[in-house]
């Protein structure tokens, strides 16, 4: 019998993760059962995968893999509608940041509380590019876990991970997106300033980080290396670099991602 998925939730990563697994041909629409404050994005998702739109309580009663896609603000009272037909047989996965799996265990409780998972995509997963961190719980068997790793592949990459380095892995991933938006709005600034117009320099900005990153996934060395591979003896790379690092741009960069994972620790007792 197919494996029925529920989204309770149709915000952008909701939708991600449908196209994706839709697209992958792992899933079919007939099979998706999704609900949403406001009928409109269940609606268009309809129209775009043929999923099955619903109420919250017909999504945990119906799906085998059910995902929480809503504000963590909302986590409490969206489990506790839901609490009483998310049985044993069911994997709930979470995505909200700050909702921990003693959290998420605590919430649903019960002898007949479902298997947890906490998992952390990033948003280029909106583009199939996505960085995903998962976190079975210990009560999780490994083809359960292994189901909620494939969906999660369907957009990009996808890993376990042990809880305790998910802050870490917020700063480097989950919310290095933006770093990363910032760097190619800057080198564009750049590129406009020596007389590129503004969405060549945006295009060739993004595309040379996009090879960049590549390079490293595919060779497998070392960025230094490859770095080292640019800089040609006295050319204009080096000299660029050599200003790069004066105006201290690795460690601001390292701060950065210091006080992301500060402020993703402080969140979860907030």
């Amino acid at each position: 019998m197919a494996i029925k998925l529920g989204f309770i939730g149709a915000g952008n990563m909701a939708s991600a993760i449908i196209g994706g697994v839709v697209a992958s041909k792992k899933f079919l629409g007939a099979n998706i059962y999704v609900s949403n404050k406001s009928a409109g994005k269940v609606e268009k998702l309809a129209e775009k995968f043929g999923i099955q739109p619903a109420s919250n309580k017909t999504v945990a009663e119906t799906a085998d893999v059910i995902f929480l896609c809503v504000k963590p603000n909302t986590y409490d009272a969206v489990i506790a509608e839901v609490k009483s037909v998310t049985t044993a047989n069911k994997i709930v996965v979470a995505i909200a940041a700050g909702k921990t799996v003693q959290y998420l265990e605590a919430a649903f409780g019960g002898a007949n509380a479902p298997k947890i998972v906490r998992a952390m995509p990033n948003t280029p997963s909106l583009v199939k590019q996505g960085m995903t961190a998962i976190c079975p719980a210990q009560n999780v068997p490994q083809k359960d876990a292994n189901l909620v790793l494939d969906i999660f592949a369907a957009i990009g990459q996808a890993e376990f991970l042990p809880e305790a380095l998910f802050d870490a892995f917020t700063g480097v991933a989950g919310s290095s997106p933006a770093y990363a938006f910032m760097f190619v709005e800057a080198m564009a600034d750049a590129g406009v300033a020596h007389g590129l117009p503004r969405d060549a320099a945006m295009r060739f900005s993004a595309q040379a980080l996009l090879g960049a990153a590549q390079m490293v996934l595919s060779t497998g060395n070392h960025p230094g290396a490859l770095k080292d591979g640019v800089c040609s003896p006295g050319g204009a790379t080096i000299a660029a670099v050599a200003k790069l690092e004066e105006q201290g741009f690795r460690n601001a960069i390292i701060q950065g991602v210091n006080a992301c994972v500060e402020k993703s620790i402080k969140m979860q007792g907030e």
